[in-house]
């Protein structure tokens, strides 16, 4: 994951949690490399205040929360902390170190076809625990 720095208009801490970098930025949120009172490394996910926080984005963002805490698997991340009613819902999950395929192809080229089917066993594994 691309880390990039905190803007003039991003909180230095949400919900508890110190902020220390941009993770990348969706539709409807924004999501932050976070640390815990103890240090503990977390992905934030916070609403954009843009995102039309309406009634209907509530049920939507309640009903991914409790879908993402029922999987438990090695290749997920698990659910830490949530709030779907707080000003600006928010969700933190466990922060997984490590560069993006992108970023390890464009790095080191194409991967070697053992590194595809770990990669692709990994993805499988993952959806089955979701689903």
């Amino acid at each position: 994951m691309a880390l990039e720095p905190l803007t003039g208009e991003d909180p230095a801490e949400f919900a508890g949690y110190r902020l220390r970098a941009r993770l990348g930025t969706g539709a409807v949120a924004q999501a932050y490399l976070g640390y815990t009172a103890s240090g503990r490394p977390v992905v934030l996910k916070v609403a954009r205040p843009e995102a039309g926080l309406g009634p209907g984005f509530r049920v939507r963002f309640r009903r991914e929360m409790d879908a993402a805490r029922r999987v438990r698997g090695r290749h997920t991340a698990r659910v830490l902390a949530a709030d779907p009613d707080t000003t600006r819902p928010w969700l933190a999950t466990a922060y997984v170190a490590g560069p993006s395929l992108r970023q390890v192809v464009a790095g080191h080229g194409p991967l070697p076809d053992a590194a595809v089917l770990r990669l692709v066993a990994g993805v499988a594994a993952a959806l089955r625990a979701m689903h």
